[in-house]
């Protein structure tokens, strides 16, 4: 699965542009800070180090959870019975009193239950001794069928508080068969004193997943993928010390006893007849809206008044936040949404039994909660910066200095004279992206943006509302192994003042180095050099760009070549047109658009990432 996922680092939003498997650059001596495996085609896997990962992700989610607004909730409890009555936007149970407007409250909890499916067939519990992957219970998913329900208990075997005390753990067995499949794997403590930890592990006792809490409770879930003819093995265990065996392979291993009682344990790989909860809210043009579901709910839904779903979640990516943003975060799936027109929207969740908490969100954007609103700046140097690569969440961070533009103009053939035109056509590209296509947009608001460069303007950076876009330096400068990253990911755009980076050392490769140099897309038949490579690095910068102001990928490899795109398709990125060759008169222009949210990070929906840049730059009415 890693090799098939984009990648960013645990702050930063990383823009690969590599395709899986393939490395960014040749290997760097230094230590390079690590991405995240959700959002990147990954460098060579054996300079990853994933530890380095999940203690970034950790440490930023712990983060975000401690921002909280000011004021007291409005309050509201699901009144469907049973299952059907509101299972879909249109019979969405309307929420009155939400809102950004005046006499309206902007913060909303709210509260029902899932119904679990009531066709999953229950068989009895498992014998044990349980306790290691050569020892997992069949499950018989999916020969017995797509889902099964059974119970058990922690502490009943050789190895529980009446055993010898080095902790009880059940492992069960789930086959690939012909076509592989992916899992859901839940587990409920509806009595007693089990705190859940859920595992996953191959056939040799490697571990490939893991959950402890489901937000707000002491339950667990995980989705597993289960490759054709393959077995996986799920564990369930006390949370604590002792949770993961010194060797799953073995029985005994563990190393104490932590909590015990009994448990429920689901395991399903279709839809079967999943509840549904929707509720309607109504929505003015530009409310940023934010939500998070805890408790049993474990997807998030949003949709528009058409009915179609515009974002929907199974994970909380809170961490990738700007660090002052005031969105919920927290919760096993976090979603993100800036709403185009006045209208009534819905909030949807799925994905669970039992009881469940929402918490969702209203703000205007950060640019309107100003007294006096402000022009907000985009800054692109092209002279070399000193970066402090911590914000990106590197691991090790610090200081960098990053070379200027004008030492990769070599790799491309070209020389000082050459800058000019370079520059002037990154400077173009990023213009017609941001500023004419907000012009062009047509609505009643003031979209307050300019774009300054450290050519003809005096470097306005560290002043209030000036973002920067480093266009220049190299993999071993930075010690990131990506191509482009932003600080954030911002709807709303609330943290003003960040700074992206577009490196250009894999950029300049010689051709047939890397499908991500620009040199490959250069030939005899190339009639404008300069300005190909100028446009082609300011369509990266525009993506950066629309990171910090609040978009996410959309998938890459569809009909529509957008400037959110994710990185492995190089040719849409840099607007290669038909004929393969850059600089030509069919290269494209590549803008923002309303696409599909990238399938492969998680998260589904129709994104409009121009709507969403340009309410990240709105002054307020006309």
């Amino acid at each position: 699965m890693r090799k098939q996922l984009l990648g960013v680092l645990a702050a930063g939003v990383a823009l690969s542009l590599v395709a899986a498997g393939q490395s960014a650059a040749e290997p760097v001596a230094q230590q390079v800070s690590q991405p995240d495996p959700m959002l990147a085609f990954l460098p060579a896997e054996a300079q990853i180090d994933w530890a380095a990962v999940q203690r970034n992700r950790e440490a930023r989610k712990q983060s975000r959870q401690a921002v909280k607004t000011q004021g007291a909730p409005l309050t509201y409890t699901e009144k469907e019975t049973g299952q059907g009555a509101n299972d879909a936007p249109a019979k969405a149970e309307r929420v009155p009193g939400f809102g950004t407007g005046r006499g309206k409250n902007p913060k909303l909890t709210l509260t029902g239950d899932l119904a679990g499916d009531p066709t999953i067939p229950a068989v009895p519990p498992f014998a044990e001794m349980n306790d290691a992957v050569p020892h997992g219970s069949d499950t018989g998913v999916p020969v017995r069928g797509r889902a099964v329900h059974t119970s058990g208990t922690i502490g009943d075997g050789p190895y529980g508080s009446a055993g010898d005390g080095t902790g009880d753990h059940d492992f069960y067995k789930l086959s690939g068969g012909n076509s592989g499949l992916v899992a859901t794997v839940d587990v409920h403590t509806p009595t007693g004193g089990l705190d859940t930890f859920l595992a996953a592990f191959d056939a040799n006792g490697q571990l490939v997943g893991q959950n402890d809490n489901l937000a707000g409770t002491t339950d667990s879930r995980l989705q597993v993928h289960v490759p054709p003819a393959t077995d996986v093995f799920v564990m369930v265990a006390g949370a604590g010390p002792g949770s993961i065996p010194a060797d799953p392979m073995k029985p005994g291993t563990g190393k104490q006893v932590t909590t015990e009682g009994p448990y429920d344990l689901t395991i399903a790989t279709g839809d079967g007849q999943v509840d549904k909860d929707f509720f309607a809210v109504d929505l003015k043009a530009g409310d940023v809206l934010g939500a998070s579901a805890a408790g049993r709910a474990t997807r998030v839904m949003v949709h528009d008044p058409a009915g179609r779903e515009v974002f929907g979640s199974s994970q909380d990516f809170s961490f990738l936040y700007a660090d002052n943003s005031p969105m919920p975060a927290g919760g096993n799936a976090v979603a993100d949404f800036v709403a185009p027109r006045d209208g009534r929207y819905t909030v949807g969740v799925e994905n669970g039994d039992g009881r469940y908490d929402v918490t969702v969100e209203a703000f205007r954007p950060g640019s309107e909660l100003n007294p006096r609103p402000e022009v907000l700046t985009v800054f692109l140097d092209f002279n070399g910066a000193r970066v402090n690569t911590r914000i990106y969440g590197a691991e090790p961070g610090g200081n960098r200095d990053l070379s200027p533009l004008k030492k990769f103009l070599p790799g491309w053939g070209l020389t000082d004279a050459d800058e000019n035109a370079v520059i002037d056509a990154v400077i173009a590209s990023v213009r017609e992206s941001v500023e004419h296509d907000l012009a062009a947009k047509g609505t009643n608001r003031r979209f307050a943006v300019r774009i300054l460069n450290s050519r003809d303007h005096a470097d306005p950076w560290g002043q209030p509302n000036v973002s920067r876009v480093v266009i220049g330096g190299s993999i071993a400068e930075s010690g990131i192994q990506t191509v482009g990253i932003a600080q954030s990911i911002d709807a709303g755009n609330f943290g003003k003042e960040e700074t992206s980076l577009v490196l250009l050392d894999v950029l300049s490769l010689p051709a047939g180095q890397s499908r991500t140099s620009l040199n490959t897309y250069i030939t005899p038949a190339t009639t404008d050099k300069a300005g190909f490579i100028g446009r082609a690095i300011g369509n990266i910068t525009a993506h950066e760009a629309g990171h910090m102001s609040g978009s996410w990928h959309q998938d890459q490899f569809n009909a529509l070549d957008s400037i959110m795109d994710q990185g492995g398709n190089p040719k849409g990125m840099f607007g290669v047109g038909p004929d393969g060759v850059g600089g030509t008169a069919d290269d494209l222009d590549v803008d923002f658009h309303e696409d599909v949210l990238n399938p492969n990070e998680g998260f589904t929906g129709i994104e409009d990432s121009l709507n969403r840049t340009a309410w990240a730059y709105t002054r307020g009415a006309n």
